[in-house]
Formats: structure tokens, sequence, C-alpha cells
């Protein structure tokens, strides 16, 4: 299977601090790979680097090009779409605007097939369009969630970035957020979900990746990841008591 994104050696220092070091992964099309670890472990530094956030060392093939020299709006315009550990939302803007800067460059050339992705997010999520009128802002954790998900998806991405979506969610809530993204691999969005949630993430995806210290350490599929030792112990929490 053809790899959509191809990282190699990819390297990113604060100042004289080394945050990410020689890290590579692959996500191929229509796969979701996971990257867990602890607190600290350069999980978002390394998200940001790929969308071309902060400065970086190595190689970043996207759909076969090389894209490490080309700045973070390109990325978007080729496909990449990142959903921040925060969210990032306009609180003073109603939900359904938000949705719209997700379209933005087609909604300024007046794009007629806009109308079907609102559609696609509100069936994905059906209380964004009850609260399509509402502020952004007055929504609780798990519809700012969504809502996020939702502009990343009226972008049409082909490689949707996810940094910590079950953050601070009530554990229904994950759920459901964990089914739309297994949902979204189905329709052919290929996915690389950063997430401390490990039990979830393994899951979800088809490939897992173990960040420490900046550091790539254990990589394989899901499904032997859930059964190693060394995962186990330090991020499934059945052996001694983990890092989430």
């Amino acid at each position: 299977m053809s790899a959509l994104l191809e990282v190699r050696g990819l390297c990113v220092a604060y100042g004289k601090v080394e945050a990410v070091h020689q890290a590579g992964l692959r996500v191929e099309e229509g796969r979701i790979v996971t990257v867990i670890g602890p607190n600290g472990a350069g999980k978002t530094t390394l998200l940001a680097a790929l969308m071309g956030m902060l400065p970086a060392r190595g190689s970043v093939s996207y759909a076969g090009k090389d894209i490490s020299h080309i700045e973070p709006e390109q990325r978007v315009g080729r496909g990449l779409c990142l959903v921040p550990e925060r969210r990032e939302l306009f609180s003073a803007m109603t939900v359904e605007d938000n949705l719209v800067l997700g379209a933005f460059h087609r909604y300024r050339k007046r794009d007629p097939t806009i109308g079907a992705d609102f559609e696609q997010v509100y069936q994905l999520f059906p209380r964004l369009q009850e609260r399509r009128r509402q502020l952004a802002g007055t929504l609780s954790g798990g519809e700012r969630q969504m809502l996020a998900l939702g502009r990343a998806l009226m972008s049409r991405p082909r490689l949707l970035m996810l940094d910590e979506p079950s953050l601070g969610l009530a554990p229904l809530i994950v759920r459901d957020i964990f089914r739309v993204i297994g949902g979204l691999r189905e329709s052919g969005v290929s996915i690389l979900l950063v997430e401390q949630n490990a039990r979830a993430a393994l899951q979800v995806a088809d490939y897992g990746y173990v960040l420490e210290t900046g550091e790539i350490v254990v990589q394989g599929p899901s499904a032997d990841l859930v059964s190693d030792p060394r995962v186990i112990e330090s991020y499934l929490g059945l052996v001694s008591g983990g890092a989430g």
C-alpha cells in the first residue's frame, strides 16, 4: 500500500534542546496511524513540525512530494489538516460560521458543493446542527471537539492529523469521538492520531508508534502493540499503573 505521508530523520529543537530526534513514520492511504507516549514526549511538537509550524530537519514526503520547505497554508491546500489539542475555535462566532471557515477558500469561490459538506458534518454530529446558531464559546467540551473535527472536515482533508482529541472529555463522549474517527477511515480519510489514551487509540488504529523523550522506541501493528509487554506496563495499566 502506498504511503501518503512518509517522514524520515525528523529533528525538531527548541534552542539547544532537541524535542524530536530522528523520528520516522509513515501513514498509508486509508489507514489510521497513532502516536502514543507520555506527556512531554514530543507528540504535539511532531504534529506542529509536520504542518510546517515549527522549523525541522529531515524529510517529510506527502503524496510522493517533498513538502519540507512549503508553508502551512500550502500544506492545507494540498489536503493536510491539523486539529490542535486546544481546538482553537472562534468563540465569538456561531457554530455554522466556524464550519464555514473550514471551507473558506472554497466559500470565497462560491463552491456549490459546500452545502453537501455541511450535511455530512451534521450527519456525523447531529448536535452541531441543533446548535448551529449558537456561539462556539457556549458549547460544552465535547461539543467543542465535535466542532473542531467538523471544521477540519469542511476543508476536505486527505490526511487529518488529530492532537489529543479525547483530552478532558467524559468517557461516553470519548467513545463517540473515536467512533467518528473510525468512520472517517471508511470514507477514505487517512488519519495521524496523537493520543495519550493509548487503549482507545490502539483500538481504532491500524498501526502505532510509541514516542518517548522525542524518539520512536516501539512500533508495529496496533494488534501487536496491545500485547507488547512494554506497552502494557507503561501505557495500558494492566501490569502496573502507567501514564494514561
